[in-house]
Formats: structure tokens, sequence, C-alpha cells
């Protein structure tokens, strides 16, 4: 593209002619319009023409995807307004406010909408949860999540236009473009009057990115209305050709061990032993030799304190010694990630072992783990759904589509429930740099991602 200045000419470079089949040249009275214009025409006519372009679409379909397109600037502001009010897990106002931005919408397309409130204990928002019932095909659950990693107190990072093709913020990507590919996918099938006597939950937890702790506790409401539902599709971030039918899960752990405390210089001696923090290296170092190379399992040692005193609460440790100290305490918190039960139930079985078993003169271990996220396990019902989008991904014209390697994928919700029906994640928009500062969306590839989502759900509803 060449851009000369304000007034000057605007031309689209060749490869956005060939690829929409237009040329455009246009004279622009100031930059502030030239930028709008550039963005708008991108999003707008480019990108999703592939979807109503596509030769295997019904007329149906077609429409579906023509209406995604005529709502892309509602669309947009939605999410604009969504990103800019932070949802940070421990932000009950925040998170409550994020749900109640999408109200409307959802009542407008003849959805119920109730809150799944959370005992004071847990000190979060609870969840969203939107639902209508009809009596054709099966009955999907849609899941995603509103809260963020971003607290009130880290710094903000509003919705920003990058540049033509990508906009920043904060859970941008993971999972507030989710959420509104969610809500934009759906004003689509209403707009053509495809929502009529579909079976359709919306699920929007609270908490995601906390793990749902306690899990028997916060997901005892989503378990149940998955159980009630034919298939779930989770919007966690995703790309064109590439879905996910398993996802690891994350539990977390923690270490104390204990020495005798005594003079630095008696280190090793029998009556001293080699207290707290060489026989917490030994383990840690047991840990990686013994397991680290089993497929699909890793665990971290994220914190690791040794000393003569350790406080030890929830969410943070004190920790006192002296170098001329022995260490009588050591206190390590970490995850392990598994895929499947019986990884998970094999990791704890080596672990604890490691722990009680040769322990070093004057030493003692021991080791608690605590159920977080379980893991979505593959198998035939999820590669089925595999099967649907797929052929979906070829009839829109957007090439072959891979299940992701489970390695590739952190814990989601949609693990809670995988177990109980078939299960796709990976449906929400592309994007990067999730959970840090200048996590990114594309715009380009999102139209066609909600198109995509929309004739999914169109689909499995028939």
């Amino acid at each position: 593209m060449r851009i000369s200045g304000a007034g000057k000419e605007f031309l689209l470079n060749r490869d956005f002619a060939v690829n929409c089949g237009i040329r455009v040249k246009l004279q622009l009275t100031t930059v502030i319009f030239m930028k709008i214009f550039y963005t708008w025409v991108i999003i707008l006519l480019c990108l999703p023409s592939t979807a109503l372009l596509a030769q295997k679409l019904t007329a149906v379909e077609k429409k579906i995807a023509a209406a995604v397109d005529q709502q892309i600037p509602q669309t947009l502001r939605l999410l604009e307004d969504i990103v800019n009010v932070n949802s940070g897990s421990l932000n009950v106002t925040g998170v409550r406010q994020s749900g109640e931005l999408l109200r409307k919408d959802l009542e407008e397309m003849g959805f119920t909408v109730r809150w799944v409130i959370m005992p004071d204990s847990i000190k979060t928002a609870g969840h969203l949860v939107a639902s209508r019932k009809g009596k054709k095909g099966k009955k999907i659950l849609l899941l995603a999540h509103l809260d963020t990693v971003f607290e009130p107190d880290m710094p903000s990072n509003p919705y920003t236009m990058l540049n033509d093709s990508t906009v920043t913020g904060q859970g941008v990507v993971d999972d507030k473009g989710g959420v509104i590919a969610i809500i934009a996918a759906l004003k689509s099938l209403h707009q053509t009057n495809q929502l009529n006597d579909a079976t359709i939950t919306v699920y929007l937890t609270g908490d995601e990115e906390l793990g749902g702790i306690p899990s028997d506790v916060t997901r005892a409401d989503m378990i149940t209305e998955a159980k009630r539902h034919d298939v779930a599709l989770s919007f966690e971030a995703g790309e064109l050709n590439k879905i996910t039918t398993s996802r690891r899960g994350a539990d977390t752990w923690r270490m104390y061990v204990y020495g005798n405390q005594a003079h630095s210089s008696r280190i090793f001696s029998e009556r001293a032993g080699y207290g707290a923090i060489y026989e917490s290296v030994r383990i840690i170092e047991s840990f990686r030799q013994t397991l680290s190379g089993e497929k699909y399992l890793t665990f971290n040692p994220g914190i690791f304190a040794g000393g003569t005193t350790i406080i030890d609460s929830v969410d943070n440790i004190t920790v006192y010694g002296k170098d001329n100290i022995i260490a009588a305490q050591s206190t390590i918190m970490g995850d392990v990630r598994f895929l499947g039960e019986q990884q998970r139930r094999e990791a704890r079985e080596k672990m604890r072992k490691i722990v009680e078993n040769g322990n070093l003169p004057g030493t003692r271990a021991e080791i608690h783990f605590s159920n977080g996220i379980p893991s979505m396990s593959p198998g035939e019902a999820n590669n089925a759904l595999l099967q649907e989008i797929r052929k979906l991904n070829l009839d829109m014209g957007l090439g072959e589509m891979q299940p992701n390697d489970p390695m590739e994928r952190g814990a989601g919700d949609i693990s809670f429930i995988a177990d109980h029906i078939p299960s796709l994640d990976g449906l929400g928009p592309s994007g990067s740099g999730a959970h840090a500062p200048g996590e990114v969306l594309h715009l380009k590839q999102f139209p066609v991602l909600i198109q995509r989502a929309a004739i999914l759900i169109y689909r499995l509803s028939r």
C-alpha cells in the first residue's frame, strides 16, 4: 500500500486487489479519515468475503456469513467496551460489569439470563448463564470466560488499534474476544432466523484464570448444565487451521521439608544433618531426573523458600534465616500438568515416593496435592466433532483442519465437562501474547472465525 499524506493518493496494494477482486483509489481529506477507511475496508470487504464466496456453503449459511459481515462495526464496538472494563478474576465488580454489558443482546435474542453466585468465602463474581430452549438438533453449550489475569492494580492496557490488522488490550484474546465471538455468532443466527427452536446455553465463567478452585463448588452448576446438553464448544483463542480436541489438566502441590536448626559449621555432621534446603534440592532434582522425560507431563516448582522460620499462607510466604544457620524448614509450591487421569495418578505416586524415601540425614519431607483443572482427554466423541469442523473449514475454503498438540494448550474450563459430553475448544479469535502486556487480537481473521463458529452452531442445531 502507498500513502503519501493527507489529501493525497490512497491505493490498496496488489495483493489486496487480487484477493478481493477490487481496486480502490480514493481522494481522502484527512489522515484520520484515511486510517478509519483503511481499517474498515479491509475488515468489512476483504476477508469476510472468503466465506461468502465459498461454493460449498448453502444459501442459508451464506446469509449467516453475510450477517456477521454486516455486524462487524457493532461487534468491534462491543469488544472495545468489554476490554476497557477491568475484569481481573478478583475484581468482582468488573467481572459482573463485563457480563452485564452482554445482557441486552442476549435477552433480545430470546435468552433467559441468570448469574450463578458464589459463596462469599470464594470471593469471585460467579458466572453469567444465558439459555434458550427448542426442539430441534443438538443441545449446544457455548463456553468462554469473563475474567482476565489483569487485576486493577496492574498497569492499564486499554483497547488500542496498533495497525490495520491488530488490536491490543487487557484480555482482548484471552478471553474477551472469545466472549464477543459467541455474541456475534448468535446475533448472525438470530438475524437470519436460525435460532428458532434451537437449544443453546451460553456459559461465561468469572474465575477461569484462577482455575475455578474449589471446583466442587465453582463448577457444580456448569457440570449440571453440561449433562443437559449434547455438545460443548469453547471459545478460548483459536486459529484457522487448528482446533483443540484435548487439553492437559493442571493441579498444584506444596512440599514441606524439615531439618535440624544448628550452627552452619556443623552441617553434614551426624547430629546436625544436611538441613532442609539440601533435602529440598535433592527432591526437586529427583523429580526432574525421574519424570521429565514423560510425554505430556510437566511440573514446575514456582516458589521456593527456605530458612530458619517460614510463615506460610495461601497467598504468600514469609521466610526468615541467616547464612550461618542451617535451614530448619523449606516450602516449595508448584504445579503439575498432565493428560488423562492415569497420568495424573501415576505422577502423584512417583512424586510421593521420591519425597518420602531416601531422605538425607537429619531431614524429612511431605508433599500435598490439590486438585485444580482436570484434563480434556482425547476420544472418539471429540474426534467426531473434529470431523464436523474439518468439513466446514473445507466448505468455507479455509483449508485443512488439524487437532492441536495437547502440549500447545494450557488447562481450561472445557476440561471440567469434557468427560460428560463431546467437546471442542479453540473456537475463539486468533492472536498472541496472552497473559502479558501487549496481548493482541488479529482483526483480519476475526470475522472469518466468527462466521465459522456461527455456521458450526447452525449445522449442529439443525
